[in-house]
């Protein structure tokens, strides 16, 4: 077998209160055929317990506790600064703490990155609920009108082209991140995934490994016209964020992406049992996401000492992302 090429992978988790899926996800890390370099855990300021939990379990784990909540978007902004910057990583695996890879998941995507083009820069697990179905939440949109040499040659490893991915279980080449910079901290809850991904493969490669497989144990098996609640109002104002402001997507694929994020919120309407709280929601998100835009990545992470440093070292700082 062909040695793989020597890469520091740097693994990043983020948390907030679920303590003891945290440590299955750690676990299920700390078993994988190839380890990770290292494994960087941030504390989305959880108050159930999960960073003494984090110590006493995985002392090996390098942890890093906010002191405020700043949702997954600030969370994987910090964890992706401190992954490229002072752990040094040419890889970082993104997660969320309620995914459990399964045992060859790292080293599935370290064969596909052997086979993909240079021009590679994400690489997404395949994610399954628990009951082994394919998550239809986290699965990555399949990149349109790609080259048939680019599906011929995507088949080769057991793979297809994507045009974005999720942050349940997607690896970033550090490159990406001089290029692109950060994810929008700003965001808050949603969409961030989408947006940060689908900025990076607007001119380069990504995809996806049917041979890397990871398990997101979400409550719910679903997909995105899951009832949201209260939540409704960031989806929108995110998305009217990422239609006006983000260049992740070109004019053509705008029309099409806000046809299709019309008919979702729709869906999502028709199935709700709470539609008052869906329509406050929509104004809410209308007026922030027509006449606001996300702090930068600096204000939203300020104060977080190194943590804070590392994001000013890392962002590239995009005018679009400036407030």
């Amino acid at each position: 077998m062909t040695a793989l090429p020597a890469v520091r992978v740097v693994v990043v988790v983020v948390a907030f209160n679920r303590r003891d899926l945290l440590l299955e996800s750690l676990a299920a890390l700390a078993g994988q055929t190839r380890r990770p370099d290292e494994v960087l855990v941030i504390d989305n300021a959880s108050t159930d317990g999960t960073a003494e939990a984090v110590r006493s379990a995985h002392p090996e784990v390098t942890l890093v506790v906010l002191d405020r909540n700043t949702g997954g978007a600030g969370g994987f902004t910090a964890g992706l600064a401190e992954a490229v910057g002072p752990l040094g990583a040419d890889l970082v695996w993104l997660m969320d703490d309620d995914t459990v890879p399964t045992e060859t998941a790292l080293a599935e995507l370290l064969t596909a990155r052997a086979h993909a083009p240079a021009s590679t820069r994400i690489l997404a697990s395949t994610v399954h609920w628990t009951d082994g179905r394919e998550h239809p939440m986290n699965m990555p949109r399949a990149r349109p009108f790609a080259a048939r040499r680019s599906l011929e040659r995507a088949r080769e490893f057991d793979c297809y082209p994507v045009r974005s991915a999720s942050f349940v279980s997607v690896m970033i080449d550090a490159r990406a991140v001089a290029e692109h910079g950060l994810p929008v901290a700003g965001y808050f809850l949603w969409n961030d995934d989408f947006e940060y991904t689908a900025r990076i493969l607007r001119g380069s490669t990504g995809y996806l490994s049917r041979r890397s497989i990871v398990v997101h144990k979400t409550k719910v098996f679903g997909s995105t016209n899951i009832d949201p609640g209260p939540r409704f109002r960031l989806e929108v104002r995110n998305k009217l964020w990422l239609l006006r402001l983000s260049p992740a997507l070109s004019p053509f694929e705008r029309v099409l992406y806000a046809g299709a994020t019309a008919r979702s919120w729709i869906s999502t309407f028709v199935h709700s049992a709470d539609r008052a709280t869906l329509r406050h929601g929509l104004r809410e998100g209308l007026r922030e996401g027509l006449t606001t835009r996300p702090a930068t990545n600096a204000q939203v992470l300020a104060g977080f000492g190194r943590v804070s440093e590392s994001v000013q070292a890392a962002e590239a700082g995009p005018a679009w992302a400036s407030s």
